[in-house]
């Protein structure tokens, strides 16, 4: 009843303050001012006020609210501990591991990256000697001023 109430005075006061600004020539906002006015009534009127106040102060109603949690809770322990064991059963462990060989995966068609494909044929000026070995400890910084080179710093 107190819900019913608080909710009546709530809409008056907003349809007071739609009809203000009416009279400052502002009727766009006055009408969106008197439809959220006229939601609480509304809600008054169907009967969701007293659900949501009779749902508020009822032990069984918390009961279930307590349950449902309870269900939640089993619901999501039970997909960790499933997502855990499938995701270990799958890979084995061997993810990281770059140098064993998983049953049933198949080789790639080209063991070379695409870049060095072309290494032996038609090497432009650009591009290092050793392109698949470790450079020289004077090279390590060649490309790098190649490009300064390249912007004149």
């Amino acid at each position: 009843m107190i819900a019913e109430t608080v909710c009546s005075a709530v809409s008056a006061a907003g349809l007071g303050i739609a009809v203000v600004t009416a009279y400052r020539r502002r009727f766009l906002a006055a009408a969106r001012i008197a439809a959220y006015s006229l939601v609480p009534v509304g809600l008054v009127m169907t009967g969701v006020v007293g659900w949501l106040s009779d749902t508020a102060f009822s032990p069984t109603a918390w009961a279930g609210f307590g349950v449902l949690a309870g269900a939640w809770l089993l619901f999501a322990t039970t997909r960790a501990v499933e997502r855990r064991r499938t995701g270990a059963g799958a890979d084995g462990g061997a993810a990281t591991d770059t140098g064993s060989i998983r049953p049933g995966t198949t080789a790639p068609a080209s063991s070379t990256p695409a870049l060095r494909q072309g290494q032996g044929k038609g090497q432009t000026q650009g591009q290092p000697q050793s392109q698949g070995k470790r450079p020289a400890s004077g090279d390590d910084f060649s490309d790098i001023e190649a490009i300064l080179k390249k912007h004149g710093i």
